[in-house]
């Protein structure tokens, strides 16, 4: 209940600094009774981004499965849009750069790296396998990764009225539909329609991918 209460106060949208007091006011107990159960905030917020990280590791785990024989752009489509929006709403971009505590920046580098990039790194490697990359699939991870890390700590998103989800899928749209081979000739592998629809908003998706 602690670390439930903590997750929705620390990683409330456009949340600002929250304190152990803000805490107990919002658990109506002590800072005593917290402080039982967690020695410092430190381990506090370690316990509260365990749930936000299995519930985004559920998320991907799903959507993975709703896409299998899926053609390979829409798995990587679905799997930007779960990783996206997941990332945003912990804030772990923002948590992982910040100048706050240098073990949970550390902490929270590794469990996006085990959560989402070596998923990702697997689905470019099977992508890769299948024969359907014509670019080395480090290549592309790498070009992800960055664009990722990038897009949720920019403004780009919020001038652009798009989540950085959006932009995340639409920057690495544009590699990948020069990256994926036709799984069979006259058909792209993810749809000539998708080259010509409005980029659709993650944000109206949400509901299909979130915990």
């Amino acid at each position: 209940m602690i670390a439930e209460a903590a997750g929705r106060l620390f990683f409330a949208p456009g949340s600002v600094r929250v304190s152990m007091d803000d805490l107990a006011r919002e658990l109506g107990m002590s800072k005593k009774t917290i402080y039982r159960h967690f020695p410092d905030k430190r381990s506090l917020l370690a316990a509260a981004l365990d749930r936000q990280f299995a519930a985004l590791e559920r998320t991907l785990a799903a959507a993975a499965e709703d896409e299998q024989g899926q053609p390979f752009g829409a798995r990587v489509q679905r799997f930007l849009i779960a990783a996206g929006s997941g990332l945003g709403r912990i804030g772990a971009a923002r948590l992982a750069t910040g100048r706050g505590d240098a073990v949970l920046r550390q902490y929270v580098e590794q469990r996006v790296d085990a959560v989402v990039y070596r998923r990702l790194d697997e689905l470019f490697r099977d992508g890769h396998r299948q024969g359907l990359l014509s670019a080395p699939p480090e290549l592309l991870s790498e070009i992800t990764r960055g664009a990722l890390e990038r897009l949720l700590t920019s403004q780009l998103p919020r001038e652009l009225d798009r989540t950085a989800a959006d932009l995340l899928r639409a920057g690495v749209d544009t590699v990948l539909y020069g990256a994926i081979r036709p799984a069979h000739p006259g058909h792209s592998g993810t749809g000539d329609e998708q080259l010509r629809a409005v980029m659709p908003r993650a944000r109206d998706e949400e509901q299909e991918v979130g915990p």
